[in-house]
């Protein structure tokens, strides 16, 4: 239950986030990175209704195609999310108006809009929520035209963004086109940071010390592999441990502590699924 409490207060936060970033920097400038709320800003340039409710608009007509489409298979977190985004967008745009940045460089929009919102979006993603909008029509592409999830969303967004360069112009097209490559980049390296681990083989006297600190203290799995060194012909336990970034240096002072002459190998790993880490059944 706490854990279910800290995913959505984490993925309110990053909506949050998000949700500063576009309306302090990409809606005053008419940035349209993709997504629902480059097409509300598009949209809004027409009829002018305010962006977050535009967004209210596309998302309910998006998840309603969804269902007669594709079924309606979308998490709790991911609609939850999609609704408190838009709330924030509206909230900030209109009822409790934040400053906004109106200045001539646009690449300073493009650049702290996309920090701003590639960070929300990249904390939102860890809780494996997402703010719904145009994974939609990549969900739809994907099944009717075998178009990948990732192919997809950013040949929609690439669409948006062109878009925008019809109805406003060329240059402020041209910035929502590198706002969206930005947005894809950033989020995919932050995404990494946040979920990365490592992958940690010990070969050590103590290998059952360090196990009772990894079970114990660090509440991580571990597992002995049997094996026999090419040399003594000794058969010895080797020591398996997968941790996150910020529980190595714990576990590496630990061992440094207990055998300074133990034989650690360290490899980075991309993404670690299972009991500590992101379950399988959430993907």
């Amino acid at each position: 239950m706490i854990e279910k409490i800290k995913e959505y207060v984490l993925s309110t936060l990053g909506t949050l986030i998000t949700a500063v970033g576009l309306v302090v920097f990409l809606i005053p400038n008419d940035i349209a990175a993709g997504g629902v709320s480059g097409l509300s800003i598009i949209l809004h340039s027409f009829v002018p209704i305010p962006v977050g409710v535009w967004m209210y608009i596309l998302n309910g007509l998006l998840f309603l195609i969804a269902f007669l489409t594709i079924g309606f298979d979308f998490s709790a977190k991911t609609i939850y999310c999609t609704f408190v985004f838009n709330f924030f967008v509206d909230l900030f745009d209109r009822i409790i108006p934040l400053p906004k940045y109106t200045g001539d460089d646009l690449f300073l929009a493009v650049f702290f809009g996309t920090i701003l919102t590639a960070s929300g979006l990249a904390i939102t993603f860890s809780q494996n929520a997402s703010t719904g909008g145009t994974d939609i029509l990549a969900r739809i592409l994907n099944k009717y035209f075998w178009i990948s999830m990732g192919t997809g969303l950013l040949m929609v967004d690439v669409a948006i963004a062109v878009l925008a360069g019809l109805v406003f112009s060329a240059r402020t097209g041209m910035y929502a086109l590198l706002g969206v490559i930005l947005n894809g980049i950033m989020v995919d390296f932050m995404m990494r940071g946040i979920e990365q681990s490592s992958e940690v083989i010990i070969i050590s006297e103590k290998c059952d010390d360090i196990k009772d600190f990894v079970l114990n203290v660090l509440q991580r799995g571990a597992t002995y592999i049997p094996a026999k060194g090419a040399y003594t012909g000794k058969e010895r336990k080797i020591l398996l441990v997968v941790v996150r970034r910020r529980e190595l240096n714990e576990l590496i002072r630990f061992i440094k502590k207990a055998d300074p002459k133990a034989f650690v190998i360290i490899k980075e790993v991309r993404q670690a699924l299972g009991e500590g880490f992101k379950e399988l059944e959430e993907l």
